[in-house]
């Protein structure tokens, strides 16, 4: 066989079903590879959505996503891609064109180092040779999986496809994991001694799947429970431990709770998406995780790494008779939450958007989110019964998104109902993909929130007393059609209008956007200033 049909089988046998991206020349031996072995092709619009797709792809399958671009424009323009997986988490290989060895050091159209522009948004970036093939895929293989699971980068040189695969393999390309180890006996003691702990759950537990054995430990440990945004569906809104989501709107109510907090628990928390030291009291921290990463120095920090079944092995350590729990404050938070945003519902802003999206769509629904102000109140207003029924980014917190990623989520779920809510920013970004939904057939539905603004910049320059300057977007209206690269835009200006368009959008079997013109006033009352 060939090197290319080699790489296109190993990929088939990991369970890899796609490939995402936009093809060169060099390509070519590699997609019929590609789909002689089963694997299908998804041609994107844009490279940088080809590694949101298969990120997306990642998160939901569990199999390391594949994208691909070809020699310096592409490469570079599935940066962002990259950046998105080792952000977010998720394991990812990307492949790319690069010059012959005898090019590679010349001065060539469209040549760049990459590897070097690879290295500080991969784990590991790799060159292949007909020497090295079976060695580099492996362990590519293996590190984008390894904790925290990432994105791995190799460079395929434009004339080793089609030459014959013969494993020669020398030296290795393996790593080693750091060597840790957990101060135990102390961890225990100040779990012992805690009265008022609270419970902060992150990225690494939402991904680790462990949503029944928090379930089951907080029905013998009951103690306040706090997310960050990518953990939400990972305990209900109902459950009367929920207090509700760091980082977005709202989340200063949660002071209540901190203001009483003589221990915090970190579990499966990840500070790439917020901080500890950006909203935790001065009480010790003890940091329950699949690896070590940094953590603050100010406070007393307790690290422990291991598997998630030894998190709450060592959990078990608390007193739950001397667990001081006041659920009336929890109620007391979630409801101060509902009253603010249900003060927004008399005119047709995004909180009324949004309720009318929780009222009608059906429960199963996956929705992805984009980035810009809606998200914050997304990540606080939404119900999310399963970490898998909402989608977004925070670690890369990129706008463009959430319409790649709902195409991801149709592929991979054909049977769902999906649903992307973007701003028009976001939209802009990524509108070419609607032509990609067009091409495979997807019938997403796409909800833009019209504001004609960047609203979350306008919002942090009124923060620093500046007046709005470079946020405007557009004048008038969007899309000024009903209909945009031959799909159907549904405009709505009220909650009724929006109600209807939804029903139509949820009949049909084809990708819709509704053009939702909002009045962004809400989002200054309702998203929070970092302190």
């Amino acid at each position: 066989m060939t090197i290319a049909e080699y790489i296109a089988g190993q990929l088939f046998n990991c369970g890899v079903k796609y490939v995402f991206g936009i093809p060169g020349g060099p390509s070519i031996p590699y997609m019929e590879a590609f789909k002689n072995a089963g694997i299908e092709f998804i041609l994107t619009s844009h490279e940088g959505a080809a590694g949101v797709m298969a990120d997306v792809s990642a998160r939901l399958t569990g199999v390391p996503g594949v994208c691909h671009a070809t020699f310096g424009p592409g490469a570079a323009n599935l940066v962002s891609g990259a950046g998105l997986a080792f952000l977010d988490r998720s394991p990812v290989i990307i492949l790319t064109s690069e010059m012959p060895e005898k090019l590679r050091m010349r001065t060539v159209q469209m040549n760049i180092d990459h590897q070097e522009l690879y290295k500080p948004v991969t784990k590991m970036t790799f060159r292949l040779t007909p020497e090295n093939v079976a060695e580099v895929l492996e362990t590519a293989l293996t590190v984008s999986a390894d904790e925290y699971p990432g994105p791995v980068h190799i460079g395929l040189p434009s004339d080793i496809a089609g030459l014959e695969y013969n494993r020669q393999d020398t030296g290795k390309t393996g790593h080693s994991e750091p060597v840790f180890e957990n101060n135990l006996p102390q961890i225990i003691n100040i779990l012992e001694k805690s009265r008022r702990p609270l419970l902060a759950i992150g990225l690494t537990a939402a991904r680790s799947g462990v949503r029944r054995l928090i379930s089951d430990f907080l029905s013998s440990y009951p103690m306040p429970v706090v997310l960050t945004p990518m953990a939400k569906g990972i305990i209900p809104e109902d459950h009367p431990c929920y207090a509700g989501v760091l980082f977005h709107a709202l989340s200063d109510c949660l002071e209540d709770i901190f203001q009483k907090t003589d221990l915090v628990i970190g579990l499966g928390y990840d500070p790439v998406e917020y901080n500890y030291e950006s909203w935790m009291p001065d009480v010790p921290l003890i940091h329950f995780d699949t690896r070590i990463t940094d953590l603050p120095e100010n406070i007393l920090t307790l690290p422990f790494t291991g598997l998630p079944s030894e998190w709450f092995r060592v959990l078990k350590n608390m007193n739950p008779a001397a667990l001081i729990f006041e659920s009336a404050v929890i109620r007391g938070i979630r409801d101060e939450m509902e009253g603010v945003f249900n003060g927004f519902l008399s005119h047709f802003g995004p909180v009324t958007a949004l309720k009318v999206l929780r009222e009608e769509l059906p429960s199963e629904t996956i929705v992805t989110a984009d980035v810009g102000s809606h998200l914050h109140l997304i990540g606080q207003y939404w119900r999310t019964p399963a970490v898998e029924r909402l989608i977004m980014t925070n670690g890369w917190s990129s706008m463009g998104f959430g319409i790649p990623a709902a195409l991801s989520v149709q592929l991979n779920r054909p049977a769902s109902k999906v649903f992307c809510i973007t701003g028009d920013g976001g939209f802009l970004m990524s509108a070419g993909e609607i032509i990609t939904a067009r091409r495979y057939n997807l019938p997403v539905k796409i909800v833009v929130f019209s504001d004609g603004e960047l609203n979350l910049i306008k919002l942090k320059q009124s923060w620093k007393e500046l007046l709005p300057y470079g946020t405007s977007l557009y004048n008038g209206d969007l899309f000024v059609s009903d209909r945009f690269l031959g799909v159907k835009v549904l405009t709505v200006k009220s909650e009724t209008e929006m109600r209807d368009a939804l029903k139509s959008a949820l009949g049909t079997d084809e990708p819709v956007i509704i053009n939702t013109l909002i009045d962004p006033e809400d989002y200054k009352w309702l998203v929070v200033k970092p302190k």
